[in-house]
């Protein structure tokens, strides 16, 4: 195999020619690592178009997958298709790295973990909010134990979408090949940082409704109260439907600390330091060390024409090609994947059966992770 990994995208979209653009974009470094060969789609003259504009090949999914000088693919199609052509590539004997969600169904994305172990090639899945340095930093203090136990999280996802979001492509709001709507397709990214952080969803109590679009057979609401294997608590809420759009936010709280990314941005943190104590009634907000553990100089980040941040779907990508490179899991694997389907599935069964509803999550090396139904429990 090349030194380079030579990337194959399915899906000329948003997303498809986002990744394209990164592969081809000198300044943030990946030709170095990834370089983009073919592009292919549904239809013949989309991707022609999109071939141009990136300077590659336009092909078929079929010649794409046959293709000797591809050595990965990127999969970026509507979600109900990821696990099908996740699997098709593996098969041919490519790398995988697939959009969020893994898939919509459980059940598709335990084939795509098999496919990718029976092959013994590397699949990731696009969580490129893993790689955002406030998010490391809230991971790295988890993971020493400066927030001490990890009491609850807030996981708030105030957006909106207009109704012609949902009338820009026939899948969108459709339950076969969306999966679901604010939470799965918007939340999904916040469900999967806030059981990185404190493990995997065991419980889940939920509701969710259409308020504000029509035509549409999936929620623009969803509320849910959580409970992680660490102890810890949690609260969510995830819509595109609260006018005009506000930033996503999530909190997380522990007995020594806490922490709060707004917009992907750190804007509080305070680890205790040895031997203090906050007052009886707390600090009500006061002491915020952000300043304290942020660089001092922060540049504002490259950002594509859509205004996405490169910086992390860079990251990602770099740390997929590494992964293949070293034979190991990339940090954004299928386990975990899995594992935010395996909630959002949850919450979803929840609010239909109105009442509680227990997960059967996966260890995170476990070889069918998230292929089980959530089982329901008395609330």
């Amino acid at each position: 195999m090349s030194a380079v990994l030579r990337f194959g995208i399915i899906g000329c979209g948003v997303l498809g020619s986002f990744l394209g653009r990164l592969l081809t974009h000198e300044q943030e470094g990946l030709p170095d690592e990834a370089r983009l060969t073919a592009v292919a789609g549904r239809d013949p003259r989309h991707t022609k178009d999109a071939a141009d504009a990136l300077g590659c090949d336009p092909l078929t999914v079929t010649d794409l997958l046959a293709r000797p000088d591809i050595d990965a693919v990127a999969v970026c199609t509507p979600s109900g298709t990821h696990a099908e052509l996740g699997v098709q590539a593996l098969r041919a004997g490519k790398h995988v790295l697939v959009e969020k969600p893994i898939d919509v169904t459980p059940a598709a994305a335990g084939r795509l973990l098999r496919a990718a172990r029976e092959s013994g090639l590397t699949l990731g899945v696009v969580s490129q909010h893993r790689f955002d340095p406030a998010v490391r930093i809230v991971k790295a203090a988890v993971d020493e134990g400066r927030l001490g136990r990890l009491t609850s999280l807030v996981v708030e996802l105030p957006w909106w979408r207009e109704q012609a979001y949902y009338a820009s492509g026939s899948w969108r709001g459709t339950r076969e090949l969306d999966g679901g709507g604010a939470l799965i397709n918007q939340a999904v990214h916040l469900v999967d940082l806030a059981q990185w952080l404190a493990g995997p969803v065991t419980e889940v109590a939920a509701h969710t409704g259409l308020l504000a679009h029509q035509g549409i057979d999936v929620e623009d609401v969803a509320t849910a109260s959580l409970r992680f294997t660490s102890g810890a608590q949690g609260v969510l809420l995830a819509t595109t439907a609260a006018y005009p759009g506000r930033t996503a936010r999530l909190a997380v709280h522990g007995d020594r600390g806490s922490a709060v990314i707004d917009n992907d941005e750190l804007v509080y943190f305070h680890a205790a330091r040895a031997g203090e104590r906050a007052a009886a009634y707390g600090a009500f907000g006061a002491g915020n060390q952000v300043a304290d553990i942020l660089p001092r100089q922060r540049t504002e980040p490259v950002r594509d024409r859509g205004g996405l941040p490169y910086q992390p779907h860079r990251d990602q990508i770099a740390d997929f090609c590494a992964a293949v490179r070293d034979g190991r899991p990339p940090l954004a694997d299928g386990p975990g994947a899995c594992r935010a389907l395996e909630a959002v599935t949850a919450i979803y069964a929840s609010a239909r059966a109105g009442t509680a509803v227990r997960t059967h999550h996966a260890a995170p090396t476990g070889p069918a992770a998230g292929t089980n139904a959530p089982e329901r429990t008395s609330p």
